[in-house]
């Protein structure tokens, strides 16, 4: 396997997978795991990156002008080995760009570097996508972190909850549990002004979408226990997933959702999609703070 690359500080130790770019752990400076377990009966993946696309598409199909292309959920990035182009003992970053592979199923040229800095009590991660193309870039992009649950500090795992950073009283989205795809209309919210309660049954029909969070921060842990105080200014969705009795829940910012069950339309023009201009950058930072038992 390829080796993990570490960054830390007195507080906290990062370790990235280069394939994928994918945060692995993160660790305190008493040996607290706040990532996933990643035990196989449930989900394998640590924090994925999701790009160019969130989500599933109708039949797997990317629609660019009059030509189709096969592209499976979520995208190709947590498939590919990223190049590491700078490395400090506490920030490194890795980078992946197009080749003939990624254009046979996502014709654009493009640059998407990922950035993890351990700063006092917080990792900063920050995507950044580029475009070095001639013609307009269309993407979306996630993050897709699992982070432990329970959480170190020996709180009980029904304790845990979310509490926004503002009300959150609209109808969560919901997707078609055989095909990955965003269903019309919504379902009633879980949450309680602020306050969501973490429970298994919630994941039953799979993941929590807010297609329209009012939020940009949240936090998430147990009184008694371990938090995280999880921003991510530059994503105004949001998924919370897991697979039911896991060890684990993913709380995932998002620039783009799933296709609409029947959507027939061509990626530029579905809710979501970025068009970064040629030449053009945009960046979605995460910051998740620790804050021990």
């Amino acid at each position: 396997m390829t080796d993990l690359i570490a960054i830390a500080n007195d507080h906290l130790t990062a370790q990235i997978h280069p394939f994928g770019a994918e945060l692995w752990s993160l660790v305190d400076a008493d040996g607290g795991e706040y990532m996933t377990d990643a035990d196989p009966a449930f989900w394998t993946a640590h924090a994925p990156l999701l790009f160019p696309i969130v989500g599933a598409l109708v039949d797997d199909t990317l629609r660019v002008d009059a030509t189709a292309y096969t592209l499976p959920k979520h995208g190709f990035a947590r498939r590919n080995p990223f190049t590491v182009v700078e490395h400090a003992a506490d920030r490194v970053v890795l980078r992946l760009v197009d080749d003939a592979r990624t254009r046979e199923v996502y014709p654009f040229a493009f640059q998407l570097d990922m950035a993890f800095a351990v700063e006092g009590m917080t990792l900063r991660m920050t995507a950044t996508v580029h475009n070095p193309g001639d013609v307009p870039l269309p993407f979306s992009f996630g993050y897709h972190p699992a982070f432990a649950w329970p959480l170190p500090g020996g709180a009980d795992k029904a304790a845990h909850r979310i509490v926004f950073e503002q009300d959150e009283p609209q109808p969560i989205r919901q997707i078609e549990k055989s095909t990955g795809l965003l269903l019309p209309g919504g379902a009633p919210t879980p949450v309680k002004g602020r306050e969501m309660p973490l429970d298994a049954e919630l994941f039953r029909a799979d993941a929590l979408i807010w297609t329209d969070l009012a939020s940009r921060s949240l936090s998430y842990g147990a009184d008694g226990g371990a938090w995280l105080d999880i921003a991510f200014p530059d994503s105004p969705m949001l998924g919370i997933w897991q697979v039911p009795g896991a060890r684990y829940v993913c709380i995932e910012p998002w620039q783009g959702h799933a296709d609409l069950v029947g959507y027939a339309g061509a990626f530029r023009d579905k809710p979501g999609v970025v068009i970064l201009p040629q030449g053009a950058s945009r960046s979605f930072r995460m910051d998740v703070a620790v804050r021990p038992a």
